[in-house]
């Protein structure tokens, strides 16, 4: 429902107002707009005021066939909303020319009222409707009669609907309060109800024109905005730690990604999908860490009380049987079709070229593969790249060169998207062309406001950045059957077949982290069966678009403004930036044990994948963004402060007091500490007075969870007290806890007390020798003078 520009009210209770005609009246409206742009309709909002709400809550059929009911049944509710009671409610249901082009697809959900001309007759909703009370209807018109007032639909096509709300406010006169829009994909006529004659050729159903198909690709996301909680390194005893449960409540019967798995479930089963259409054409896009998030919960897993408080008190999740029955169905499913990975977390990738970090960049674009057939048991598709965004600017797509062989698929690689899908970009690979796999505006539009959050895309165009806030779910499922169905209703002429023989093609992409529920999912999916059954379209593997050959010139990436306001904060880029060269210090200098589970690698890569989150683009098209920042600031901080835990859990323990060098050439004795659970290579550096010399003892490497006493070679000449200061540091120069000093005594009185020594000993040595030869001679010693023998 879109109340810009549509919605009007009594303003006044002058005669002339009471004269005025029942759809002339204009009036004020408080809604908010939820997009920066909605065209002219935005500027009015601001400025009127609403007396009553209208809401699509049903369409039947959704999407009209030659089998269907031939009449449209439209279920909705009209909401006093204003401060005034509203009498002689009535609604009636209009109808717009079919959509012609593919922009109209949005634009004309925000067009004039006065376009939905072929109009029927006006049914009471309510006599007298008080402030706060609401009232169903339902409206029935033929798809096209003979003899009735119908929508006068004559083949197929994707039609403008549009429910228009009547009423008079008190103290005023009548006035069209609110309409509700929506798109009726009509893929064949069915009989004229009017016409009881069955040889009548004029009644006839009318099929679609089979002679120019889409070829349709369907990529199925599966992926979730980050929920570990941040700033805990790995581990393989602790349990996974989440900032909140509700995954519990999504992975669960009826939540929303066990819905989206039913869905693909159902659709692709063998008595279902009999001819395997709808599987060929269909991949699974799975978030990697999704995966990582729900794997860690089947071993059981905590749930913090605070995120900003990572390692602090904790609860037990609730959803450990709930992830391992999810994770089976995935595999499951994952096993018999198309499957490949998403960027890690979302993450914005033209952010991640900036801070340009070789360990990031592989976490985000190479090991989501890894971890989507490790944790499937299944080789997942290569060589795509999705951006969560759906566009990306020239540096980095640049940037792909060096994960080999990879197409874009994006929607901004050319303003005409109705271009090849496969086409070559300046500035891809090694310098050379990088492949686009172009995928549909006005259709991915449409589908991300499908569902629980509506989105607007950050590639939508200014002009179809409509408002969405007070659009029902049904209307806006209706507006996406619409966008999914009208390029295949919509046949080239021959002139334009012949000069481009290849089959057209449509790329359904929803948006990664979608929310729409079971019924909605099975509704887009049965859509797209009833086109490929229909011979409105073939299926086409997302192998072979990605392995098409390319004949077309190359084309500029075109990078939105509105991609830089949807991006990672440039406080939280600078942040990662400055974090992610820390760990991959840390990690260089931790020791890889081939008897340990945990290797270096895995006992950082969480602090990697924390900074990936941190630069998600989940949450930033809400209207709010607030959320998503104070997300991404509190995973960077928590990553400095895991960093600062790291290095303050290797140190040398401090003496309790002084201690004596027995020599000049006693050794000084340290201990050092390790409470990290993987052994650490360290340095010490010593600082020492100018009467003593400290040999380098070099690389040295602590157990994990230990200590090592060492012993560093020392020289010291003269006596007294002195202080050493003794600090660690990584291999690479890092500091390590806290530097220590060490107070040492000795005894040494270096050279005098060696010659004082050394001249005592010549002269006992001379006394003794002195003695020894008198006695050998029988000479009497004067030593022995009054010493008579007995």
């Amino acid at each position: 429902m879109r109340t810009a520009l549509r919605r009007f009210a009594v303003t006044t209770l002058t005669t002339l107002a009471l004269a005025a005609a029942p759809l002339g009246l204009t009036a004020p409206s408080t809604a908010t707009p939820t997009t920066p742009s909605t065209g002219a309709a935005s500027s009015a909002r601001d400025t009127q005021s609403q007396f009553v709400s209208l809401s699509i809550d049903s369409v039947a059929p959704n999407t009209v066939t030659t089998s269907s009911d031939p009449f449209v049944t439209v279920g909705g509710t009209v909401t006093n909303v204003g401060d005034r009671p509203v009498a002689d409610v009535q609604v009636r249901l209009q109808r717009a020319p079919k959509v012609d082009a593919p922009a109209q697809l949005r634009t004309v959900l925000a067009a004039d009222q006065e376009q939905f001309d072929t109009v029927g007759a006006f049914q009471s909703v309510a006599a007298r409707l008080d402030v706060g009370r609401s009232a169903t209807f339902t409206l029935t018109l033929p798809l096209r009669s003979a003899t009735a007032t119908s929508l006068e639909i004559a083949e197929p096509g994707v039609y403008p609907l549009l429910v228009n709300v009547n009423g008079t406010p008190e103290y005023g006169g009548a006035a069209r309060l609110d309409d509700a829009r929506f798109l009726l994909p009509v893929l064949g006529l069915p009989r004229d109800p009017s016409v009881d004659d069955s040889t009548d050729l004029a009644a006839a159903p009318i099929p679609p024109s089979t002679a120019d198909p889409v070829a349709v690709t369907v990529l199925w996301p599966v992926a979730d905005r980050p929920r570990i909680a941040a700033g805990v390194p790995g581990s393989t005893e602790e349990p996974v730690r989440l900032v909140d449960d509700d995954l519990a409540t999504s992975l669960a019967s009826g939540g929303r990604l066990e819905q989206l798995l039913a869905a693909a479930e159902f659709a692709t089963a063998d008595g279902v999908d009999r001819d395997h259409q709808l599987a060929q054409s269909l991949c699974l896009a799975v978030d990697p860490d999704l995966l990582v998030t729900v794997s860690g919960m089947t071993h059981g897993y905590l749930v913090v009380d605070d995120p900003a408080d990572p390692t602090g008190a904790a609860r037990s999740g609730t959803g450990q049987a709930a992830a391992g029955a999810w994770l089976d169905r995935l595999k499951a499913l994952a096993s018999r079709m198309c499957t490949t990975a998403v960027p890690f977390a979302q993450v914005d990738l033209a952010a991640l070229q900036r801070i340009a970090d070789p360990t990031l960049v592989a976490r985000a674009l190479t090991t989501p593969a890894d971890i989507v057939d490790g944790t499937l048991g299944v080789t997942s598709l290569r060589g795509l790249t999705w951006p969560d965004a759906g566009v990306l600017d020239a540096e980095a797509a640049a940037s792909l060169n060096g994960l080999g062989p990879t197409v874009l698929l994006a929607a901004n690689a050319v303003a005409d998207n109705t271009a090849p899908q496969k086409v070559p970009l300046t500035g891809g690979n090694n310098g050379g062309p990088l492949n686009a796999a172009l995928f549909d505006v006005p259709t991915a539009s449409a589908l991300a406001a499908v569902g629980d959050t509506p989105q607007t895309p950050t590639f939508a165009p200014a002009g179809a950045r409509i408002d969405l806030s007070g659009d029902s779910r049904t209307a806006r499922l209706q507006d996406a059957l619409g966008a999914v169905t009208w390029q295949s209703l919509s046949t080239r002429t021959m002139e334009s077949r012949m000069a481009s023989p290849d089959p057209r093609t449509l790329l359904v992409v929803p948006p990664q982290q979608w929310t729409v529920d079971g019924d909605e999912a099975r509704t887009v999916l049965s859509t797209v069966s009833t086109m490929l059954r229909s011979g409105l379209a073939t299926a086409r593997s997302l192998p072979d678009v990605l392995s098409r050959n390319v004949t077309t010139p190359p084309f500029d990436l075109v990078y939105p403004e509105q991609a830089v306001r949807d991006g990672a904060p440039g406080p939280v880029q600078a942040a990662a930036a400055a974090a992610a060269p820390e760990i991959e210090a840390i990690t260089a200098t931790l020791v890889n044990d081939p008897q340990s589970a945990l290797t270096p690698v895995r006992y950082t890569a969480p602090l990697n994948e924390d900074l990936l989150r941190a630069l998600s683009t989940s949450g930033r098209r809400d209207r709010d963004q607030g959320p998503a920042t104070a997300a991404a600031d509190n995973r960077v901080a928590q990553v400095d402060l895991a960093m600062d835990r790291i290095y303050g859990a290797v140190t040398v323990l401090a003496p309790g007091g002084a201690y004596t060098l027995a020599s000049e050439q006693s050794p000084l004795l340290l201990v050092a500490r390790n409470d990290l659970p993987v052994g650490i290579t360290v340095r010490l550096q010593i600082s020492a007075p100018t009467a003593m010399t400290v040999t380098d003892i070099g690389d040295q490497q602590l157990p994990p969870r230990g200590s090592r006493a060492l012993q560093v070679p020392a020289k010291v000449e003269g006596s007294g007290k002195m202080v050493v200061d003794v600090a660690m540091t990584t291999v690479n120069g890092r500091e390590l806890g806290e530097p220590t000093a060490v107070s040492i005594r000795t005894n040494a009185y270096g050279r005098v007390l060696a010659i004082v020594t050394g001249c005592a000993g010549a002269l006992l040595l001379l006394l003794a020798g002195r003695r020894l030869w008198h006695r050998f001679r029988g000479q009497p010693d004067r030593a022995d003078e009054g010493y008579e023998p007995q």
